[in-house]
């Protein structure tokens, strides 16, 4: 038997090797090779992830996160919110802060992980943990460790390695671990390495990406973010989702799945069915029927979030949806399907990408890439689009929320890749024309029009302030028109809901000051409210495509009345100009002793090459130099 010194002295040098193992630096600056800390606002030290799948209904991710924060610009990197709910357990979350040497001075304590509901709705078991490690000094280092655990396989947690501009990585990995047949299927984005693969003691095998040394990456103006981003996508072929066993390997198989979860949920009560009849029983057209049914809808229901496990995919029974009232996007849009069924229509229940900055759908990687429903109707040459969530919007408007993007349209064959409305410039028109009364010392009166059209009907959120209050539809008059200075005599809005929308603003204005004066000249710029002063940040040596989302066309016409002892001593020559990216013209007329302004700007929408970036620039700067030309009355006087 050891003697009781021998055991002391061991047990000394054990406390003694934990003190020193405790005390030992851990992520010091002074281990960032200077190439990554030069012009960052972070650098990550470790970036750990492993997506572990289980069965073709469990998996678990776990995930390391160490992060040195340099300043304010990186604070977003100290916290972090993990959501779960019934089926996904945040199994452990562990936190820790070191100060610039290493040294820790910060452990994460169980009372600071704040627990809340995702949602104020009562139809929803989301929840999310938030921590915030953030410190006053820098540069200091964030340590988040945590697990997640999952009761189904629908989606997989991927991987995005430099997570903004101006951070850099110091090592990172992704590991997808997995039974051989269940294997998932990938996709990788601006990485040009290969995983390696191994198979593990248990027989399962496993793909792992590393990297070291990633440099911080550039976003360009009007760019796209994800054509430089390193980041990786991860999709389930065979998965099970609380019974509901599936196969996503092509979009006709994702697409029979999400018809299962349907499958019976379109019956409806006999007084509603008889209520269908009624609506459409004198209408002759099916684009007469269709508008009736959907604004039956619109009248008659609200939108609820309904997020309780399966619920989150499968839609409410459309005899709940017409009991209740209500529903989610899924449910309403299935409801409607079957409205439209019950008056001999078919319609399509559809999968999309919502949001007027949505990524587009990755056609050739199937897989759960949808956060909304909607519905399409087949009608002719001319397919009609239904957004049900809402009960303002115009019949058959896709808008900037679902327009112009591929979707997914559930049918009797599985599904099939379709597009939604693509605005063009030709629709999405703004017409401004204006009266303009100046008089000798400055001052002024306008009665202006402008009608918002197509897309442009959404400019500043228009759409949601036409069915508001007075004072609301008023502020938006005073953030949304473009003079220095003016007072709101009167105004009216009129909302046109067509397919293609409309508001038309009618504002009578008292404009102070608006000419300057000197001596006997009067100084005005004659672009009364649309004067354009953007012009893209400049960029040596363009790498990424130029990316214009909106196309428009832009009408001005502006007539001034000034009084007889006034008139033009100086007129701007009229100019044009074109180039790949749009259109501007602007020219100059008397007219029966008044002064007329016109004014046409029509801009394209596409993807560009990057050498025509210096176009789009140049394009900007002479349109931003006619916009601002100025008009000189002389007084006779």
């Amino acid at each position: 038997m050891r003697n009781m010194k021998t055991i002391l002295a061991s047990l000394f040098v054990s406390l003694s090797l934990q003190v020193i193992a405790a005390g030992d630096p851990k992520y010091p600056v002074s281990d960032i090779p200077e190439e990554l800390k030069k012009d960052v606002n972070a650098v990550v030290r470790e970036d750990i992830m492993v997506y572990k799948i289980l069965s073709k209904s469990t998996a678990s991710l776990y995930a390391y996160y160490a992060v040195t924060i340099f300043n304010e610009n990186a604070k977003e990197f100290a916290s972090s919110i993990l959501s779960y709910d019934k089926l996904t357990k945040i199994s452990t979350i562990n936190g820790s802060v070191y100060d610039a040497s290493g040294k820790l001075i910060k452990k994460l304590k169980a009372s600071e992980i704040y627990d809340q509901s995702s949602h104020d709705g009562m139809y929803s078991d989301n929840r999310f943990k938030s921590i915030d490690l953030s410190q006053s000094t820098y540069p200091y280092t964030v340590v988040i460790e945590y697990q997640k655990d999952y009761k189904f396989l629908y989606h997989i947690d991927g991987s995005t390695f430099i997570p903004d501009e101006k951070v850099s990585v110091q090592a990172a990995s992704y590991q997808l671990i997995y039974p051989p047949a269940i294997a998932p299927r990938y996709k990788a984005y601006n990485i040009d390495i290969q995983p390696k693969k191994e198979t593990l003691q248990n027989g399962s095998e496993s793909l792992t990406w590393t990297f070291k040394n990633l440099k911080p990456i550039t976003f360009e103006p009007l760019g796209e973010k994800l054509d430089v981003i390193p980041y990786i996508t991860a999709a389930p072929s065979t998965f099970e989702f609380e019974g509901y066993s599936g196969n996503m390997d092509t979009w006709t198989a994702f697409g029979n799945w999400i018809g299962t979860l349907n499958k019976g949920r379109d019956i409806l009560p006999e007084p509603t069915k008889q209520k269908v009849k009624e609506l459409t029983a004198s209408l002759k057209s099916d684009e007469e029927k269709i508008k009736a049914i959907y604004e039956f809808l619109q009248n008659r229901s609200r939108y609820v979030s309904i997020q309780l496990g399966i619920g989150g995919y499968q839609p409410f029974e459309a005899s709940v949806v017409d009991k209740v009232g209500y529903g989610d996007c899924k449910a309403l849009s299935n409801y409607t399907v079957s409205l439209l069924a019950e008056a001999g229509i078919k319609a399509y229940y559809v999968l999309i990408n919502a949001g007027e900055y949505a990524d587009e759908l990755e056609e050739d990687f199937p897989s759960s890439q949808f956060n909304h429903a909607t519905v399409c109707v087949p009608n002719g040459k001319d397919t009609v689009w239904l957004e049900c969530t809402s009960q303002t919007n115009p019949y058959g408007y896709a808008g900037r929320f679902t327009g112009n993007r591929k979707a997914l349209a559930i049918t009797e064959n599985g599904a099939q890749v379709v597009r939604t409305p693509v605005y063009t410039a030709d629709q999405n028109i703004q017409t401004t024309s204006a009266d303009v009364y100046v008089e000798a010392n400055g001052n002024a009166k306008a009665k202006v029009e402008t009608i918002y059209a197509g897309l442009q009907y959404e400019n500043g959120h228009l759409d949601f302030y036409l069915g508001n209050q007075y004072d609301d539809q008023r502020k938006w008059i005073q953030k949304n028109t473009d003079i220095p200075s003016f007072d709101i005599n009167s105004f009216t809005m009129k909302n046109v809901k067509e397919k293609s929308p409309s508001a038309i603003v009618n504002l009578d204005l008292t404009l102070n000051r608006f000419a300057s004066v000197s001596g006997k000249r009067i100084f005005i710029t004659p672009n009364l409210m649309n004067r354009s002063t953007f012009v893209p940040e400049k960029v040596e040596n363009r790498k990424t495509k130029v990316v214009r989302r909106l196309a428009y066309t832009d009408f001005d016409t502006v007539r001034y009345h000034v009084p007889e002892e006034i008139y033009p001593e100086y007129l701007p020559e009229p100019v044009k100009y074109k180039s790949r990216y749009g259109e501007y013209e602007a020219s100059y007329k008397l007219d029966q002793g008044s002064l007329v302004y016109i004014r046409k700007m029509k801009m394209n929408k596409g993807t560009f090459p990057p050498e025509s970036y210096q176009e789009l620039i140049d394009f900007y700067k002479s349109v931003n130099k006619a916009d601002n030309a100025k008009i000189v009355f002389l007084n006779k006087t």
